[in-house]
């Protein structure tokens, strides 16, 4: 292939000898936009600092019920502040000034936060329009190699279209291989150096636009128009800010509009019982002065919780920027919600749970063959092997047997290629002839010689077939040597994973064309709850609704177009970016790593927004208890001196008071904007124990920290005389 000599591997990456032209990849790595974000990016700060402002309109602020009702009431005390200014006031201009102005603070940080989200998610998208290029296209008439073409611009391209892409070219758009083979440079989409092999028919057919040929040619056709391209929905996956609700975050939205309503209510309706307690006082001769507005207005900010309905639009934009960092797109905030709710995980077996390549791991030699000498012959014939199998057999001989590689100019060999037709490879030395191969072709080949197959070797060939294992048989001049054993090798650390999933409630099916006696050995190898063997795209339909049937949600990885059924009905359904376009189009989320076992990251990424939004919300409801002893008893002391009991902090002054909790109350959203974006730290736990866990935590910690926060507010607020 050209000047690059390349070799394939099960995920359709290959190994270069040569050195890929990273053309337009590099400056425009998703991967390398994503590393340099800092959480305060000083790149983002400034620009979340204007747009906070910006999201001071009406419009805006109504997206969020609980933080519109602070900014009405930011409006609200700043109209009672000029009308103190002018002696109108209801109490001191400077008390109603501060009130006023740490209202608005409270507003235009819960604005900050969602602004940093959007943000991150803003910059991860203009790095992927940076990939975005004016190309040339070379379209052509006869959708043949060979033929005529005529220049045309990307954009002028349609759906249907083909176009030739030579080595060096920019592909200009999406499309499918027809015709050709060739190596390609994706860095600029998935961040990897390797170049990757793409080639007509099969599940390596898809090309995306803005990458590069290194080598070869391709005849492609286009799937998409222009403005519809894989990165253009990809931009629009990215932008936070035009992301929808989640179930999740729809319902918790009513239920802080609930709570926010209960509470303005209840806020209202104390003006006219403070007023007719003044009346009541001043008729017994007693001196007492009504509750004020601002006070109320204070009151009901600290009440309501502010604090998650400040920080959850950042919540979610944040759950779907760190799936971009992991290098996943998500179509939507459902889709990572979803993920955190997966109670069943189908993945494939080849590239997910296994290597996916067979590797040598025993050899067999036959009746009065030794097993250096078994060694020795099968290494030879798999030195010119460059599939991962032949280079293993080289590997394992050398590690084992203590065999070093020969050099290959030296032999003065002429290598045989494995073929369809042969279905066997090997080495010419002089004379002697040496063949590995499957036990039925070496056979053949061994009796058209006038030799006998060993009746040792062929109980030896069903030993390892049925344990599920691919048996070799090697051959030197006519004489079976013996046979190697290649084998499907578990992923390291893959059983941990499994047993980390388990615990938190987790079923994991392994999904396998394999026969069940194969399928069956690998499954407890790795430690799967459960398989499907010789499984078909119907069986794999079958068994994600027979799932969902019982109430489960069902996360799947796929990368054919036969996984296409499966991807679309599953819940969550991860389609590899190296994969056809009708594996991409049923995904609700696409892998640009084209990495099977992300699902397991994707899970924990979905589960931590979950428990984040869900720690959040205990805490802000938990901190609203110390702001009860804070407020209340500041606000209604001078009518009911009773309240004075619940001044259990022993704050300086009703005025004091107040100002620290509606301090403390703008001020905790900007301490918690880092674990709003950043999330809770995720722990493979059971539900019950993360429950009380995030209880003792986020609940208790949350009725304490205020009390605490409070009062060195107060503290502070006193020795400097500001109130």
């Amino acid at each position: 292939m050209s000047s690059t000599t390349v070799q394939k591997n099960t995920d359709g990456k290959v190994q270069s000898a040569g050195k890929p032209d990273a053309g337009t990849a590099s400056a425009a790595s998703v991967n390398g936009s994503k590393a340099g974000l800092s959480l305060f990016d000083s790149s983002l700060l400034m620009p979340a600092i204007v747009d906070a402002f910006k999201k001071l309109s009406p419009r805006t602020q109504l997206r969020s019920p609980v933080m519109f009702v602070v900014y009405v009431g930011s409006i609200i005390t700043s109209m009672l502040y000029v009308q103190a200014l002018m002696g109108q006031g209801e109490a001191s201009p400077g008390f109603i000034l501060a009130i006023s102005v740490w209202l608005w603070f409270t507003v235009l940080f819960a604005n900050f936060a969602e602004a940093l989200a959007e943000g991150r998610s803003k910059a991860q998208a203009a790095s992927l329009r940076a990939l975005k290029q004016t190309v040339m296209a070379k379209k052509l008439a006869t959708p043949k190699h060979g033929t005529t073409w005529l220049p045309a611009a990307a954009t002028d391209l349609r759906k249907g279209d083909v176009v030739l892409v030579e080595a060096n070219d920019v592909i200009p758009i999406d499309g499918e291989v027809i015709e050709g083979v060739a190596t390609v440079d994706e860095s600029a989409i998935t961040g990897e150096s390797a170049p990757v092999i793409r080639e007509s028919g099969g599940d390596f057919s898809a090309v995306t636009g803005g990458t590069r040929v290194l080598s070869d040619w391709l005849v492609v056709r286009v799937t998409s128009n222009p403005g519809e391209a894989f990165i253009d929905r990809m931009i629009a996956m990215v932008e936070g800010a035009k992301r929808q609700k989640t179930p999740n975050e729809v319902a918790l939205t009513i239920l802080l509009v609930a709570l926010t309503i209960i509470f303005l209510v209840v806020t209202v309706t104390l003006l006219p019982f403070s007023l007719f307690s003044v009346d009541a006082a001043r008729a017994a001769g007693i001196a007492s002065s009504p509750i004020s507005i601002t006070v109320l207005i204070a009151l009901l900010v600290c009440l309501i919780p502010t604090t998650i309905g400040g920080l959850l639009s950042a919540i979610g934009v944040a759950g779907m920027s760190r799936m971009m960092q992991a290098n996943v797109i998500a179509t939507s905030g459902r889709a990572v919600e979803a993920a955190g709710d997966v109670d069943v995980l189908m993945l494939d077996k080849t590239g997910t749970i296994t290597l996916g390549n067979r590797q040598a791991s025993d050899f067999f030699p036959a009746p009065g063959v030794s097993l250096p000498q078994l060694a020795d012959s099968a290494q030879l014939a798999s030195l010119a092997d460059e599939t991962p199998e032949g280079r293993s057999i080289v590997i394992f001989a050398k590690q084992k047997y203590n065999l070093r590689e020969r050099e290959m100019s030296s032999l003065h060999a002429t290598f045989v290629q494995f073929t369809a037709q042969t279905r066997m490879s090997g080495v010419d030395i002089g004379e002697r002839v040496i063949r590995k191969g499957a036990a039925d072709s070496v056979r053949k080949y061994v009796e058209s010689l006038g030799r006998p197959f060993p009746a040792e070797v062929a109980k030896t060939v069903d030993d390892i077939s049925r344990r599920g294992s691919t048996p070799l048989v090697v051959v030197d001049d006519g004489r079976i040597m013996g046979t190697v054993e290649l084998k499907d090798i578990v992923k390291g650390g893959i059983k941990e994973r499994f047993a980390e999933l388990r615990r938190m409630g987790i079923k994991t099916i392994m999904i396998t064309g394999d026969n069940k006696l194969t399928a069956a050995a690998i499954a407890a190898e790795a430690g799967v709850d459960d398989f499907l063997a010789e499984a078909t795209p119907e069986d794999k339909l079958k068994l994600i609704r027979s799932h969902q049937g019982e109430g489960r949600l069902v996360a799947m990885t796929g990368d054919g177009t036969n996984d296409a059924p499966a991807l679309a009905q599953a819940d969550v359904a991860v389609a590899m970016a190296s994969g056809t376009q009708a594996a991409k189009e049923a995904g609700n989320m696409v892998d640009l790593d084209s990495n099977p076992t992300k699902l397991l990251e994707i899970v924990e990424i979905g589960k931590q927004m979950l428990m984040t939004r869900g720690s959040l919300t205990t805490f802000s409801i938990a901190n609203d208890i110390a702001k009860y002893f804070a407020i209340i008893p500041a606000a209604f002391v001078a009518t009911y001196p009773q309240l004075k009991a619940l001044d259990i902090m022993h704050l300086s002054s009703p005025s004091s008071a107040i100002m620290s909790a509606v301090i403390f109350n703008a001020l905790i959203i900007v301490f918690l904007i880092p674990l709003a974006l950043k999330g809770v730290k995720y722990r493979a736990i059971g539900a019950s124990l993360l429950l009380r866990r995030n209880l003792l935590i986020y609940g208790v910690g949350g009725i304490f920290l205020p009390f605490v926060g409070i009062k060195l507010i107060d503290m502070v607020l006193s020795l400097l005389n500001l109130v």
